[in-house]
């Protein structure tokens, strides 16, 4: 358990960081999620729209420092893949 006053607001300040970042995580979850839907279901148009939403909504999630870039790239790179590999 923290014992000095730097120690505890540090305890703080992970606990509020934690929550913000798990927040935009299952935020990014949720448009990959619809990506993945509308690939599963063929439809190539509504797979095309939810990857453009995707796509910069993941590179935020980089800048935020949630992912890491090589991470946010290559799942935009095997989504882009897949939505073309439709129709």
């Amino acid at each position: 358990m923290a014992n000095s006053p730097q120690a505890k607001k540090r305890a703080r300040q992970n606990e509020k960081r934690f929550a913000v970042n798990k927040a935009r995580r299952s935020r990014i979850r949720t448009f990959l999620r619809k990506v993945e839907e509308a690939i599963a279901s063929g439809d190539k148009e509504a797979a095309t729209v939810a990857l453009r939403a995707a796509q910069p909504e993941l590179m935020r999630g980089v800048t935020k420092g949630v992912y890491h870039k090589n991470t946010a790239s290559r799942k935009i790179s095997r989504l882009s893949a897949r939505v073309k590999a439709l129709g």
